[in-house]
């Protein structure tokens, strides 16, 4: 059976962020993701995972200003000494305190005009570093497509784009994180897309949530636990992240919402 993370971005939100493990843990889920860490201190985190017996799954390196709209620096140009201190100097130091092995780089939105030979030869040479930095820690370097729907301008939108840059930086840890929910709006054919590359080992992490809506992934137009075979059979063995917004905004309704959970492990007992 897959091994599920509970993304406390945007789950249990009737909680505090640090109050989020624990709902999560009482929920049966033995690993967590989030966007971003660095608002609390790395060994108050290292705690709470600790004393929960959570395994921290993934988060993001830091992506710029992203109150005011920005969604990475990778690609950027004129942003590269700001994103590799704030790879080295938070996203590495989080990574090691929270023994967390994925960390997500963030493409970032491309400028209006742009060449994008340009960018791309930015974000290629700033993933090529972050991996060799990353390296000896142990720690992956991922990078996601995401569907210009959801954050219009994003510079890496599909899956045949972000697997031609990882087989050409030829990092031993440089990965891609497949959110299927993002796949099925710019793509679809997802079985074919989990059988076409999860063999190859360049996915380092999975993401699922229901379309069109983004909410509980027993809702929409994906059916999961087909998915969820699929995933096994491969014998893939990474973690899928849970990130999507709870129908029932209502205290209680992460919890409520777990009916699919509860039963695909009721049919797939361990």
């Amino acid at each position: 059976m897959p091994r599920f993370a509970a993304n406390l971005s945007m789950l249990y939100n009737e909680h505090g962020f640090l109050d989020r493990f624990a709902a999560a843990a009482a929920d049966g889920f033995d690993a967590v993701e989030y966007l971003f860490p660095y608002a609390v201190d790395r060994h108050e985190l290292a705690a709470r995972l600790r004393d929960l017996g959570l395994t921290q799954a993934l988060f993001n390196a830091p992506p710029g200003n992203f109150e005011a709209g920005e969604r990475g620096l990778a690609c950027l140009p004129d942003r590269v000494d700001e994103f590799r201190r704030g790879f080295v100097e938070q996203a590495l130091p989080y990574a090691q305190a929270l023994g967390c092995q994925r960390v997500h780089v963030m493409a970032g939105l491309a400028p209006a005009g742009a060449p994008r030979e340009a960018l791309q030869a930015c974000y290629e040479a700033n993933l090529a570093w972050a991996a060799q930095q990353a390296a000896p820690h142990g720690v992956a370097v991922l990078i996601e497509p995401i569907n210009t729907r959801d954050i219009p301008g994003f510079f890496l939108n599909r899956q045949d784009q972000a697997h031609a840059i990882v087989q050409a930086i030829a990092a031993p840890n440089l990965q891609v994180q497949m959110d299927l929910y993002h796949c099925q709006i710019v793509e679809g054919d997802l079985a074919m897309k989990l059988k076409q590359y999860l063999p190859g080992g360049h996915v380092g992490h999975l993401q699922i949530a229901g379309v069109p809506e983004r909410h509980e992934p027993d809702l929409g137009e994906i059916h999961h636990p087909y998915l969820f075979e699929l995933i096994d059979a491969s014998g893939w063995s990474g973690f899928v992240g849970c990130e999507y917004r709870p129908r029932d905004t209502r205290p209680g309704g992460t919890s409520a919402g777990l009916g699919w959970l509860r039963q695909y492990r009721a049919s797939h007992p361990t």
